[in-house]
Formats: structure tokens, C-alpha cells, sequence
């Protein structure tokens, strides 16, 4: 029996090769199976949870545009609100301002209308002061001659009659 033979050698190249195979399947084979398949699902459960983060990602970023837009949304509303106050409150005070204005000028007419009144009164009286005096000095000077005296009094007695 020559080993070297083509022959032979064929045969216990593939004996080796089949016990070999027959190994490496019952030892090997199962194990690289299980750990190729272990990796693939390792991989689809890394893309599983890659697609729900992305999916999360979008969520999150709706919820936040969402509040964004709300928050825009109140703080118009906030600086609407706050402008309708201003003006209220400006014309509160235009209001009030001429309000008081009003009675200040009403108050003024008042006393001005007094103050004319008074001064009426006080020109009245010094009209007639004066007139007396002046009477009294033309009646004194006519009165300073009895004959005068007379016919004043005869004057005023036909008048009185005439009346």
C-alpha cells in the first residue's frame, strides 16, 4: 500500500475532508449559526430601536413645534391684550383729564361770574356815592338861595301833581 499513490490519496484527502466537514459541523456549525444569528438579530432589534427613536425624534420635534407655535400664538395674544390695555388706560386719563379740565373751566366761569358781580356791585355803589355827592353839592348850590329854594319846591309840587 503506497500512501502516496494518487489513488490513495484521493481517498484519505477526503476521508479527512468528510471527518473534518462531520466535525466541524457537530462542534463548529452551530455555534457560528447561532452567533450569525444572534448578530442578525442584534441588528434588527439596533434597527427596530433606530426607527422608534426616529419615530420619537419626529414626535418630539411635532410636540415642540407645536408648543413653539402655541407659545407664539400666546404671546400675540398677550401683546394684543396689552396694547387694548394701554389705550384703555390712555383714554381713561384723556378722559378724566378733560373731565377736569372742565370743571377747573366751570369752576373759573364761577368765579369770574363773582368776581364780575361783585365788581358790579362795588362800581353800583361808587356810581351812587358819586351821584349823591353830586347831588348834594348841586342841591346845595342851588339851595343856597332862598328863591331858589322856593321855586325847586314849587317845581317839585306841580310835579307831584302831574303824576
Amino acid at each position: 500500500m503506497n500512501l502516496l499513490h494518487p489513488e490513495t490519496l484521493v481517498f484519505w484527502t477526503t476521508l479527512f475532508f468528510l471527518l473534518f466537514f462531520f466535525l466541524f459541523v457537530k462542534m463548529a456549525w452551530k455555534p457560528i449559526l447561532k452567533t450569525i444569528k444572534d448578530r442578525e438579530a442584534s441588528i434588527e432589534n439596533a434597527l427596530a430601536e433606530a426607527d422608534k427613536a426616529r419615530e420619537e425624534m419626529a414626535k418630539l420635534n411635532a410636540d415642540n413645534q407645536k408648543i413653539l407655535n402655541e407659545a407664539r400664538a400666546e404671546r400675540d395674544q398677550m401683546l394684543k391684550e396689552a396694547k387694548e390695555l394701554k389705550e384703555q388706560l390712555i383714554s381713561k386719563a384723556r378722559e378724566e383729564a378733560q373731565h377736569e379740565a372742565n370743571k377747573e373751566v366751570e369752576k373759573a366761569k364761577i368765579v369770574i361770574e363773582s368776581e364780575k358781580q361783585a365788581a358790579i356791585k362795588e362800581l353800583k355803589n361808587q356810581v351812587s356815592e358819586l351821584s349823591i355827592s353830586i347831588a348834594e353839592k348841586v342841591i346845595d348850590s342851588e339851595l343856597s338861595d332862598k328863591n331858589a329854594q322856593l321855586k325847586h319846591v314849587e317845581k317839585l309840587i306841580s310835579e307831584i301833581k302831574l303824576n
